[in-house]
């Protein structure tokens, strides 16, 4: 079986790649184009030749339609994640996240993919007005990144409701692990720490996540693309296990066994109505469905993360003194 993977060169993307080529599977793995010929994370991925990379931009109908072809699943990560960014450059997340779908959508529905699963993110909840948050939570529009990502769910849906398309929107909690970008406050605060800083720098540290190890995460996408039920569904992928920013900051203190302060860094401060302050999943519904269980508590994902990290080759690849939008 032929998969595609778009943003297949990401934190999760390149996670979702390697443990479908364990499994068996021919991938074709969408990096974004770059005219140095790197392939991000997948570069740190071991060889296989049932991997096929191939480089381009989800922007284009054109090549979405090519890269499409011959495929039977689809799993579409490809997407600018960053909230800080998006206050910035709110353009170019709806030119990617909703016509980015958009495309991808209308290439499977012409190349007769057989599934198509959607990522999409807790985000798109804002702060909880219930807990924990199941799939019927509104969805609240808190900063230009939830907005197009909110738009693409929507975009993605209107195909299912349209035209058949098999799809189901996939959407992850918040996601931790190997690789994952700097800009995030887990990384940031393993990556300061693994420096030598004897001060680390963070935004609120007073809101709730529900943190997935990655794994655990990559493993829901795969169990729903077996499962028929879940075309046409939302589906969360969590932990159904809230803990606070200052918690987690603690709990890496005691593992990595440091004594560093943290101080407030007023850059990483979201604005006052776009800060999602609670964040819990009910994952009742991919428990139904598929059985799913996350395998690593937050203790044991932290573990292997900072083991990850704390490696010189891997940490040399981040930049701890500096703020990532």
């Amino acid at each position: 079986m032929r998969i595609l993977v778009t943003g297949a060169d990401g934190f999760i993307g390149s996670h979702l790649t390697q443990m479908l080529l364990a499994l068996g599977y021919q991938v074709r793995a969408l990096s974004q184009y770059n005219s140095f010929n790197y392939w991000g994370w997948l570069e740190d991925i071991p060889y296989s030749d049932a991997l096929e990379t191939v480089c381009g931009d989800i922007r284009d109908p054109n090549y979405c339609m090519q890269i499409t072809k011959d495929v039977e699943i689809v799993y579409h990560l490809a997407a600018l994640i960053a909230i800080p960014y998006s206050y910035v450059a709110p353009d170019s997340y709806l030119d990617t996240n909703v016509r980015g779908t958009l495309n991808i959508c209308q290439a499977a529905l012409t190349n007769n993919v057989k599934r198509i699963l959607c990522t999409s993110t807790s985000e798109v909840y804002g702060t909880a007005q219930y807990v924990p948050i199941d799939e019927k939570h509104p969805l609240q529009p808190q900063s230009p990144y939830s907005a197009s990502k909110i738009g693409a769910d929507a975009i993605a849906m209107s195909f299912y409701n349209a035209f058949s398309l098999p799809l189901t929107i996939v959407r992850p909690f918040n996601t931790y692990g190997p690789r994952q970008s700097a800009r995030a406050v887990i990384p940031s605060i393993i990556t300061q720490i693994a420096s030598g800083m004897k001060t680390i720098r963070l935004g609120d540290t007073t809101p709730t996540r529900d943190f997935n190890y990655v794994e655990d995460t990559c493993r829901g996408f795969v169990e729903l693309a077996s499962c028929d039920a879940a075309i046409g569904e939302v589906v969360n992928i969590g932990s159904n296990y809230e803990i606070s920013v200052g918690d987690t900051l603690n709990l890496i203190r005691e593992i990595m066994d440091s004594e560093v302060r943290f101080v407030t860094d007023d850059q990483r401060i979201r604005p006052k109505r776009s800060e999602v302050f609670r964040l819990w999943c009910d994952n009742s519904k991919i428990r139904a469905l598929t059985g799913f269980e996350p395998r690593y508590s937050i203790r044991d994902g932290l573990i292997k993360t900072v083991d990850w990290f704390v490696k010189s080759e891997n940490l040399a690849k981040y930049k701890p003194g500096l703020y990532n939008l």
